[in-house]
């Protein structure tokens, strides 16, 4: 199918572009009372993930009320860990919890190795948003990076620290080593199902990245993002990994075209490090409470800081559950309507 705006994927591939590409991490969610209200319809948000006629229907909202220059497929990064065998609960105001997890090699023999068909239900969202998008904007896959997952599946949800995950990779290498590889497997064969499917480029988000010292990322996160990155050729991928500010210089060996940063990295020594690579991001989500002429300025300086580099334009994170659609649309469009030198 011919993409009536396909800039987003010009500029990943390092092309040069006429105008900057835009799109918001969590833009199909909360902010909008459209979505709201799509969520109200069901008992629960995985209800809402594993039914792809209303998953469509959210991912396609920003694209008609935000105006973005891409859709990403509304889905969960746990969906991985659930194909595997191990389930998880969405608790309201809580987030994530895993009833069962993963502590010792016996704990292995209970999951297995994902089939994109164990998560038909996003594949069958990304076909039926593919369709009524008919081209307007390309389509965003994704998935969570394998420490990211191995943290939750160890751990059994959120942590300030992830001590237990933690804790398992100096106590255990080789069972660390033996989980991360079957993540790894799993997400490869659910990312090329997204492809299959009509999603024209795909991310991988490594969310705790950041807590893991540099040599323990290296050999227990970087590792596996690069074996994904080897196996998926078909699309252009980003690796967004928050808070790894010390593997910027290593994502020069990652075979992904774009690296995403967060609000915390700077513009100009990124751009030094990566000159190769398209780099996403990273205005602060929080300067969205701000006013709309502050909005309009960072996000101008923004610009022009990436300017000479391949650049989308998008937060440093998921826009905040809070923030005033009004303000997000205005970010939107100060980079759609700004002249690029």
């Amino acid at each position: 199918m011919q993409l009536k705006n396909d800039l987003i994927l010009r500029a990943a591939r390092g092309e040069k572009t006429e105008k900057t590409p835009v799109w918001v991490m969590r833009q199909a969610g909360r902010i909008l009372a459209e979505y709201r209200e799509v969520r109200a319809s069901v008992s629960g948000f995985k209800e809402l993930v594993e039914t792809p006629e209303l998953a469509a229907e959210v991912t396609i909202q920003p694209v008609d009320l935000l105006g973005v220059d891409a859709a990403i497929i509304f889905s969960d990064i746990l969906v991985i860990p659930e194909a595997m065998g191990l389930e998880y609960e969405m608790v309201e105001q809580k987030g994530p919890h895993f009833p069962k997890t993963i502590s010792s090699e016996a704990d292995l023999s209970s999951i297995k190795i994902a089939s994109d068909e164990d998560i038909q239900y996003t594949i069958d969202a990304i076909k039926i948003t593919k369709k009524r998008l008919d081209g307007r904007v390309p389509i965003i896959g994704f998935a969570g990076a394998p420490w990211t997952i191995f943290s939750y599946m160890v751990e059994g949800g959120g942590s300030k620290t992830f001590s237990k995950a933690r804790r398992m990779l100096y106590q255990d290498p080789k069972l660390s080593h033996k989980l991360l590889d079957l993540i790894t497997q799993s997400t490869v064969a659910y990312l090329k199902g997204q492809i299959a499917a009509g999603a024209d480029m795909v991310q991988v988000f490594d969310s705790w990245a950041g807590v893991l010292p540099p040599d323990q990322y290296r050999e227990f996160s970087l590792k596996y993002i690069q074996q994904i990155c080897q196996e998926i050729r078909e699309v252009p991928i980003t690796v967004f990994a928050k808070g790894a500010f010390f593997a910027l210089a290593d994502m020069n060996n990652v075979d992904c075209r774009t690296v995403g940063l967060d609000w915390n990295m700077d513009i100009e020594g990124t751009k030094a490090l990566l000159p190769t690579k398209t780099l996403q991001g990273n205005l602060d989500p929080c300067l969205l409470y701000s006013d709309y002429d502050m909005i309009t300025a960072e996000t101008h300086k923004m610009l022009k800081r990436f300017d000479g580099h391949a650049h989308i334009a998008n937060l440093g994170h998921g826009v905040y559950p809070d923030t005033d659609p009004d303000k997000v649309k205005h970010f939107i469009q100060t980079v759609q309507n700004f002249e690029k030198p």
